[in-house]
């Protein structure tokens, strides 16, 4: 019997394949509507005519915002009836500088909310009140921060209880307002190249805290240039030896440095302090300059947890070596990068809810003899802000999944644990803050002339939040770390190690990497399978996966003749590439793990809708890796594309809830533009009509 002659087999299948092509162009399967001319607005094809969802806001937001809902309230409620402390529009540096500190003392003194108790004890809390504090004013957030989170936390992480004992009360009831003197003129990321000095007298039992030289001024100091009385000052710790050298440098330790009087609140002798004056944003926030000239503080000022002095001068650690000693510090003070990117989140939430609604009522154009229609009924405004809205969904369940990893750790004090979340607070805190500084400027966009209306908020908000890129650690050197982490991981799958939680997925994909893409599932096109959380996790792991091999190899490769030093730059686009891919990855399964866990049948179907829409929404943006690899198919590729603006248009449809679903109150949002109701009259009453 003769075989079939496979190229005919192949032809016949090919022809089939293109005539069910042909026959989806001429029968749609998401037709457009009917009343709509073609040339309308390039609406999606046919979501309007799919059923929309039923979103109980209600129960969506009391599982967004979990248990700690009624205490972001308080705060709230406060600020509402206390409209001589909300932050004006308009407003000078200095006054907004004074504002900021009665908001403070406001809210720990009549309010009754006591953020500092819950910095160690119950993290959790500390940051829904920060979130919500921040939502009020972002200067009000930061200088919160800066008492309870950095020199309040330097002195509970970093000191015994001699110093809790000493200074909790009055961190806590305001009385002792503090700094945080880490960063140097010349030195911000680089820590471990601090230049300020603390020397060992033994003779007098102090500590003597020099700054050597113009470069080693204390500099971006908040609190410091008017309301501080202390200061947490990081110095190298020099101890006099017997030996030839006369001096040993322990590595940078932290100091309470008064740095005012109490009673006077004048500069204390030996320490200048200048103002650094009015910034970009944040100016309610007084950041300052400190010179130390032989400033004696006692030898029980060291924050003495990981390294201690004695009498008689000899230096005891429970940790073997300055890299040990230092890497413990840091550890200690991971909280403020967590803090960044929670709130990072809560920012991204007011700039999508303030043009989503203004989106949603602002109408333009329209087809022929009919009414305007929204905005928002444009492709091109769902394609700015639909995806935005699925981030900002997504971000929020990962930086939740943050402080809940960060309050385990502070409970267990696990070395492993420890790790994991140093590392994915670098990599959420980089990521959340440069997409939200990104989306805000598209947001201001996408409300037109009105956006730019100072009261709108967008400019506030922008300014306010760009240096969340940099401070608590700079984005890029952050991204960094999270590289030399999968790279570390990396290295110790293939010795059998055992990987950390964060890190588990590796292990899987990169066996899945080693191997070749399934043809098959290349070309699935199917809706099932393309809203499928493992298709998407698979997909966002590979990429993963793919990245970290390849970047491994190219080191091995230039470190043979470009060194270490110079290999790593030589790669470093590629390693920022796979620290965000990495992140990604880890967003994207916690939102799916935060869908599957949601009770509520409705609103586990909005949240199903919106993490799909985030996860077609990366792949297509990068679409190329998967086609170069053959891991997505010409035609797949089409069809994530489709599907891609199909779930746009349908969160488009129920946007209205899902922002009102961050629960935010008209007061926070402050944007006439963004009033739950009569928008337009709250705006022309704010110019004077």
């Amino acid at each position: 019997m003769q075989s079939p002659d496979p190229t005919a087999e192949d032809e016949s299948q090919a022809v089939s394949r293109r005539i069910q092509r042909l026959s989806l162009h001429l029968t749609p399967k998401y037709p457009l509507p009917r009343n709509y001319a073609a040339q309308q607005l390039e609406l999606v094809e046919c979501a309007s005519k799919a059923a929309k969802l039923t979103v109980d806001t209600s129960s969506l937001s009391n599982y967004m915002r979990g248990k700690h809902r009624e205490i972001q309230d308080r705060v709230l409620d406060y600020f509402n009836k206390q409209p001589e402390l909300q932050t004006p529009v308009e407003i000078l540096k200095d006054d907004h500088r004074e504002l900021c500190m009665k908001q403070l003392v406001g809210l720990v003194k009549e309010a009754g909310i006591r953020p500092f108790r819950y910095v160690v004890d119950d993290p959790a809390k500390y940051f829904a009140i920060l979130e919500a504090v921040g939502s009020v004013d972002m200067s009000l957030g930061i200088k919160m921060g800066v008492q309870y989170s950095l020199w309040g936390g330097s002195v509970l992480n970093l000191g015994t209880k001699k110093h809790k004992d000493k200074y909790f009360d009055g961190i806590d009831n305001m009385e002792y307002p503090g700094c945080f003197a880490m960063t140097e003129l010349h030195h911000g990321s680089n820590v471990q190249g601090l230049q300020t000095e603390a020397t060992f007298d033994p003779l007098t039992d102090d500590f003597i805290i020099d700054t050597p030289n113009d470069g080693a001024i204390k500099w971006w100091i908040g609190n410091a240039a008017v309301h501080g009385k202390f200061a947490t000052v990081f110095a190298k710790l020099m101890l006099p030896t017997h030996d030839t050298k006369g001096i040993t440098d322990m590595g940078v330790h932290a100091f309470i440095v008064p740095i005012r009087d109490f009673k006077t609140h004048q500069t204390l002798p030996g320490i200048e302090i200048h103002d650094c004056g009015h910034k970009v944003g944040l100016n309610g926030v007084d950041n300052g300059a400190l010179r130390f000239c032989s400033v004696r503080i006692p030898r029980d000022n060291l924050l003495n947890r990981f390294g201690d002095v004695s009498r008689d001068g000899k230096y005891t650690s429970s940790l073997p070596s300055i890299n040990k000693r230092f890497a413990a510090t840091l550890g200690e003070l991971v909280g403020g990068r967590v803090g960044l990117a929670y709130s990072s989140v809560s920012v991204l939430k007011i700039a999508a809810t303030i043009a989503i609604r203004y989106s949603l009522l602002r109408q333009q154009f329209g087809p022929p003899k009919q009414p305007e229609v929204s905005i928002l009924d444009y492709q091109s405004q769902q394609h700015k802000l639909m995806p935005m809205l699925a981030s900002t969904y997504a971000f929020h369940f990962a930086t939740l999944h943050l402080v809940e990893k960060y309050s385990e750790m502070k409970k267990s004090h696990d070395e492993q644990l420890v790790g994991d979340v140093h590392s994915l607070s670098a990599g959420l805190k980089a990521y959340v803050t440069a997409y939200t500084a990104k989306s805000l400027s598209i947001c201001r966009e996408s409300c037109g002339g009105h956006g730019y209306a100072a009261v709108n908020r967008f400019g506030s908000l922008r300014n306010d939040h760009d240096i969340f890129q940099t401070f608590e650690g700079d984005n890029t050197v952050l991204l960094q770390q999270v590289a030399g982490d999968l790279l570390k991981q990396y290295k110790e799958k293939f010795q059998g190690g055992t990987l950390t939680v964060t890190w588990n997925y590796l292990r899987e994909s990169m066996n899945s990497y080693l191997s070749q893409p399934n043809p098959v599932t290349a070309r699935w096109e199917s809706e099932d399978h393309l809203r499928d959380p493992k298709f998407q996790l698979d997909a966002f792991r590979y990429r993963t996966s793919r990245l970290l091999q390849s970047v491994a190899v190219r080191l091995r490769k230039h470190s043979k003749t470009l060194g270490s030093f110079g290999a790593w730059n030589q790669c470093l686009n590629h390693l920022l590439t796979l620290a965000e891919s990495h992140i990604e990855s880890v967003i994207l399964a916690k939102f799916v793990e935060a869908v599957q866990k949601c009770p509520d049948p409705s609103s586990r179907a909005a949240l199903k809708l919106v993490c799909d829409l985030y996860a077609l929404e990366r792949i297509w943006k990068d679409i190329g890796t998967y086609r170069n690899v053959d891991y997505v198919a010409p035609n797949k590729a089409k069809a994530i594309h489709k599907l891609m603006e199909y779930l746009s248009f349908q969160v488009r449809n129920i946007a209205r809830e899902l922002v009102d679903t961050f629960d935010i109150p008209d007061y926070v949002t402050r944007a006439p533009i963004a009033m739950q109701s009569d928008a337009y009259s709250h705006y022309t009453h704010y110019v004077g009509f």
